[in-house]
């Protein structure tokens, strides 16, 4: 049960990163999930690195969602292409 919690909170927070994130983001419900899924790990690991959890802790509800604000941003710099259409023939 503990892993339909897990997802059920990382879709919240994965909907949440993506309405405060400015710009279109593609992404389905899975990966909507994961994205909060991945951000709450991140945010842990972040906050146990600079001391504001102990070891085993997990972020709360606001941590994971800046976390997930973070894995969203670096998603979309990643994914982005740069150019445009391209084009060019040579």
């Amino acid at each position: 049960m503990h892993y339909v919690w897990m997802v059920i909170v990382g879709f919240v927070v994965g909907l949440i990163a993506r309405a405060v994130m400015p710009g279109d983001q593609k992404l389905g419900l899975i990966m909507t999930a994961v994205l909060g899924i991945v951000g709450s790990l991140v945010a842990g690991f972040i906050g146990q690195a600079i001391g504001w959890y102990q070891a085993g802790q997990g972020a709360g509800f606001i941590g994971s969602v800046v976390g997930a604000l973070i894995v969203l941003f670096v998603y979309m710099k990643v994914v982005a292409k740069p150019g445009g259409s391209g084009g060019s023939s040579s």
